[in-house]
């Protein structure tokens, strides 16, 4: 009878313990979410400096004939009167090259338009920051826009991230998109998968010159010339080859005293990131492992904390149903309404950032079963140096 009550105190213990954690967490992840800012409207076109500075809006592309169309001409219908668009073709085997070709030859503005070509990768370097490197060798600006081929642009979009950083003295300005999340396992993944980087990556210290927590949405990087200079650019050693381009601009920019901010860009940038569901575990296949921060220990922690919180709480509930004790079912009901309150109401405010149905918050736990398997094959994939596949390239293999 002793070591009966005995382990019960022990199981309570264990089921409040694991309640408050879950409880807290959610609570911090809100907190920290909830300082995201949203961004004023555009100014209207009589209030834009008389001269603007040039920007140089550099697209790399590779494979992008499902995007490049609409990506291109969002950017040439762009109502800031100084901007020239770059498109790097890099080594597209579709008809991105001949849809580039049309966009310049037909569009009313594509004299601003100008296409460059990789054929071949050099060694050391990964795709995506050799593409931008070339583009910053063409480019005019004194300012660059680094932006990706599956994103389309508000006419106002350009305008107004200039007055952001003009006005907040920024180096370094990164917006947020609106991600368009077509198809059922959109909705399911991108709502973990903002949870993660909040959680890893809070606003407040990303824009705190004090932190050295970096990042940038390499989706929209809007940076001054002359600091992209300084730093070296992606033509730095330990830039060349990263898989991480913006999060790793982002840091250096910040190591060396450079002024960053991220920003809410909604409703002003758009992004169709994933088609499918193959196509979302590969891509964050490639980045949840590196993008850890935290080294190894922290990344493990990760592993075995992500099922606590985001599956546990719905596995309490149906173990509460099956307990034949009265007492002990409704003291494990309870620890899981409060475990699940918590969790729905952060789910509610993300889902309705994020744009998504409400209802899609019950899909929490089978977003975080496939999280865990990604997190799991990108740490096995880096550390065995079976390598990182990517738009047909493979990198950290052996």
């Amino acid at each position: 009878m002793m070591m009966k009550r005995r382990f019960s105190s022990w199981s309570r213990l264990l089921l409040w313990s694991h309640a408050a954690g879950v409880i807290l967490f959610y609570l911090i992840l809100w907190l920290r979410g909830s300082q995201r800012e949203r961004p004023g409207q555009p100014v209207k076109q009589n209030e834009q400096a008389e001269a603007p500075s040039l920007v140089s809006i550099i697209v790399p592309a590779r494979d992008e004939e499902r995007n490049i169309h609409r990506c291109v001409t969002s950017l040439l219908d762009q109502d800031y009167d100084n901007s020239e668009v770059i498109a790097v073709d890099d080594g597209s085997t579709d008809g991105t090259a001949s849809i580039l070709a049309d966009l310049a030859r037909e569009h009313p503005r594509g004299q601003r338009l100008r296409v460059e070509r990789v054929d071949e990768l050099p060694v050391g370097w990964a795709g995506k920051p050799h593409a931008l490197h070339l583009g910053t060798q063409a480019a005019r600006g004194d300012w660059l826009l680094f932006t990706d081929a599956d994103t389309w642009h508000a006419p106002g979009a350009l305008r107004f991230a200039m007055q952001q950083a003009n006005n907040e003295d920024a180096d370094l300005l990164s917006l947020g998109s609106t991600q368009e999340l077509p198809g059922f396992w959109n909705k399911v993944l991108m709502p973990l998968a903002y949870m993660g980087i909040s959680m890893l990556y809070p606003i407040k210290a990303v824009n705190d010159p004090r932190s050295p927590i970096a990042l940038a949405n390499g989706q929209y990087i809007l940076i001054r010339r002359s600091a992209y200079n300084i730093v070296g650019g992606y033509a730095r050693p330990d830039l060349r080859a990263t898989l991480l381009d913006d999060r790793d601009l982002a840091r250096v920019v910040k190591d060396n005293g450079f002024h960053l901010r991220l920003d809410d860009g909604r409703g002003l940038i758009h992004v169709w990131m994933y088609q499918d569901l193959r196509e979302a575990w590969r891509g964050w296949r490639k980045n949840v492992y590196l993008g850890n921060r935290g080294g190894l220990p922290f990344f493990l922690l990760q592993l075995i904390g992500l099922p606590l919180v985001a599956i546990a709480p719905f596995v309490l509930l149906l173990t509460g149903w099956f307990m034949p004790a009265r007492r002990e079912r409704d003291e494990i009901n309870l620890a899981a309404a409060a475990e699940l309150a918590s969790l729905l109401a952060y789910r509610g405010w993300l889902d309705r950032m994020v744009g998504v149905p409400w209802y899609y918050a019950l899909t929490h736990p089978v977003a975080g079963a496939i999280f865990e398997g990604i997190l799991a094959q990108s740490a096995w994939r880096v550390i065995t140096r079976h390598g990182v596949d990517w738009r047909g390239r493979q990198y950290y293999g052996k």
